[in-house]
């Protein structure tokens, strides 16, 4: 095997993934983990080299460091927007870092959006299961005949949105009239 072609092969690899990280990035706001999956799955896809994964694992994690170290892509900032994000959308805390993880973010960066988001909120989760209530039209936004022939359901909707037994049963007991105040305070 020629060594200058084998060279070529490789700049033309990375020139390659390069433009596709350029042209993801302008379209998404990806963290680390999504950036790499998203070139490997081209890379495997689209590009169908002679390399091994290994060899190109390597390659997208230089793509990725020195994307990092252009302060293009960071973890930080991405963990902070989306759990912002997912706050003002009715996710529970519990729901974000889930959410957060699935994505790829490192735990640090999630227990400091997290710490971030209760130290400028008060009772994030009761805030977003209100936000829940009234989008789901759930709850205290039922008709009151209602309202005890779908109690359970609300709670599974609830549940599953990552929020305590308390603060569902909290929510769910709530009075019309002091939904739609607490609803107009947000």
């Amino acid at each position: 095997m020629n060594p200058t072609s084998n060279k070529s092969d490789f700049e033309d690899l990375t020139t390659n993934l390069k433009d596709l990280a350029y042209s993801y990035l302008e379209k998404y706001n990806p963290s680390k983990q999504q950036l790499k999956v998203y070139l490997l799955k081209k890379y495997l896809t689209k590009i169908k080299g002679t390399k091994s994964k290994k060899e190109v694992s390597s390659i997208i994690d230089n793509i990725v460091s020195n994307l990092e170290k252009n302060k293009i892509l960071n973890d930080e900032m991405y963990s902070d927007s989306k759990a912002r994000m997912f706050l003002r959308r009715g996710y529970s805390l519990n729901k974000i870092n889930q959410s957060l993880r699935s994505k790829g973010v490192e735990d640090r960066y999630i227990k400091q959006s997290i710490n971030k988001i209760k130290e400028d909120q008060i009772e994030p989760d009761f805030v977003s299961a209100l936000k829940l209530c009234k989008r789901r039209r759930i709850g205290p936004t039922r008709p009151e005949s209602n309202r005890e022939l779908f109690y359970k359901k609300d709670m599974g909707i609830l549940a599953r949105g990552g929020f305590s037994f308390d603060l569902s049963k909290r929510v769910l007991e709530l009075d019309n009239d002091e939904f739609n105040k607490l609803i107009k305070i947000i």
